[in-house]
């Protein structure tokens, strides 16, 4: 068995990997946002966002890790558009919620 503080070594080199890859996506989706704040977009399109997941569903085999998959992607979006409504001056969704 592996020393756990080599396991965490491993998780800390896969974590860097992510944190470049997030900003890597995060500077995709302000341009995502410039693109439909030029042409009035909405920001959510439900459609779409069934299609990725659909998408994603059928190319994750493992099983036991697929939920957890999802859910990660389905979280991504949601800071994606939450990222989109702060470069567009919309409310968030806190906001809407009222006092």
């Amino acid at each position: 068995m592996e020393d756990l503080s080599n396991i965490r070594k491993s998780i800390d080199e896969v974590d860097d990997k992510i944190k470049d890859l997030f900003i890597e996506r995060m500077m995709l989706v302000k341009k995502v946002s410039e693109y439909k704040s030029k042409y009035n977009l909405p920001i959510f399109d439900a459609s779409r966002e069934k299609e990725i997941l659909e998408k994603k569903s059928l190319n994750f085999d493992n099983l036991e890790l697929k939920s957890y998959y999802l859910e990660f992607i389905q979280y991504m979006m949601d800071l994606s558009k939450d990222y989109q409504k702060e470069l567009m001056n919309l409310p968030s969704d806190e906001d809407s919620l009222g006092d």
